[in-house]
Formats: structure tokens, C-alpha cells, sequence
């Protein structure tokens, strides 16, 4: 998950997915608009063969584009699936729990809010990144934590363990966030719901990190 060449999108998709079919055909199309390091699969309130069964659909679309392939909550279902890793948060599993089920080769990433403290603990165990957010009021999460920018530019002066920023990312707004020093930027509504398409605001997010190497 490092990435030495600047910082790169992270793809989220939206909690809802009612045709698996019709959304990989997007993601594909999506995908072959510009440079995503990952894709995570977010799926909230539905049964596990739901989330077994749209996984099995998204995850080649993903390494067709050599795009890594992330689970979120369910360190079980990331193992099940062969997953390229598991994305947890503190009500879902920590990050030893999931370690122990997806095994030393899958990616381990760690929701961290605003709390340093809990990164560096991740960090040190062995987390493959950590996540901090929101900087911006999401669309997507209730229950957000704010963060200040602050806490990227501490974060990539102090570590080389790669950080995630998340909370209401646009290609309006993400600049400030990639010049604090976040390794990427994870993208929902900014991307699904943007004007002119998901494709269309893959190419936009491309040419402003390019920019801004």
C-alpha cells in the first residue's frame, strides 16, 4: 500500500449496491480512467452472501486494472475472498483480530479519526496503514470524528507508514488535504455522485495529484 510516487485515490464505494452486475460493469469503466490504488468494498446492513457474492464480482474487475482489492469490517469475508487486505474500525475488530484471520500477506488497514495516539499504536503492531478523518462533513458516514490537517502533516514527518485521509473528499477540496501530507485519498460520494460521472472524476482526481507531485 506504500506509495512512493505521490499520493493516489482510494476508491469507496457506496454503501448500497441494488446490481452488482451494472456496478462492476462501472467500476470497470471507472478503473480505466486513471491511476486507483484501491478499491473498498463498504456494504452496510446486508447479509454475508450478499457481500460474498458482490465481491466475487468486483475483485477481478479490480486486478484486471492492477487496482488492490479491500473488504471493509469483515477480516472473515477478506480471507474467504482472497482479498488483497481488510479495512477495520474500532467497532468493527482490531487490528490483531484481523491480522490473525487474513494472515501476514493481506493489507491491514486501521481507522484512526483524529487519535494519533491509536495510529501510532496500530503502526506499531504492524498496521499496513492508517485512516484519519473526517476533514470534510461526509454524505456517507453519520457518525464522523473531525480531523485537522494537522495530524497529516505530523503524521508523514514522523512515519513512514502510509496514512489514509477520508471525510467528504472532492476534487473541489482535496488539495489541501494531499499538500498535508496524506499517501492517499479515500473517495465515495466525490467520485460515484460527481456530475459528470465516476470516470470523469477519476481523470480530475488524477490531474491534480499529478500536479501537485
Amino acid at each position: 500500500m506504500a506509495s512512493p510516487d505521490g499520493c493516489r485515490l482510494y476508491l469507496i464505494t457506496p454503501s448500497e449496491i441494488p446490481d452488482g452486475r451494472a456496478f462492476a460493469a462501472l467500476l470497470d469503466e471507472t478503473l480505466a480512467a486513471g491511476d486507483v490504488a484501491s478499491v473498498q468494498l463498504r456494504l452496510k446492513g446486508v447479509d454475508d452472501d450478499v457481500i460474498f457474492a458482490l465481491g466475487r464480482k468486483l475483485l477481478p474487475v479490480c486486478h484486471a486494472h492492477d487496482v488492490a482489492f479491500i473488504l471493509n469490517d469483515r477480516p472473515d469475508l477478506a480471507r474467504d475472498l482472497k482479498c488483497d487486505g481488510v479495512h477495520v474500525g474500532p467497532e468493527d475488530a482490531s487490528y490483531e483480530e484481523a491480522r490473525a484471520i487474513v494472515g501476514p500477506n493481506a493489507a491491514v488497514g486501521v481507522t484512526c479519526k483524529d487519535s494519533r495516539h491509536l495510529a501510532m499504536e496500530v503502526a506499531e503492531a504492524g498496521a499496513d496503514y492508517v485512516a484519519f478523518g473526517a476533514f470534510f462533513p461526509s454524505g456517507t458516514k453519520d457518525n464522523t470524528t473531525p480531523a485537522d490537517l494537522e495530524i497529516l502533516e505530523i503524521w508523514s514527518e514522523t512515519t513512514n507508514v502510509p496514512c489514509v485521509a477520508i471525510g467528504g473528499i472532492t476534487v473541489e477540496n482535496c488539495e489541501p488535504v494531499v499538500r498535508a501530507g496524506a499517501d492517499f485519498i479515500a473517495v465515495c460520494g466525490g467520485v460515484w455522485k460527481h456530475p459528470r460521472g465516476p470516470a470523469q472524476a477519476v481523470r480530475e482526481f488524477n490531474e491534480i495529484l499529478q500536479r501537485l507531485r
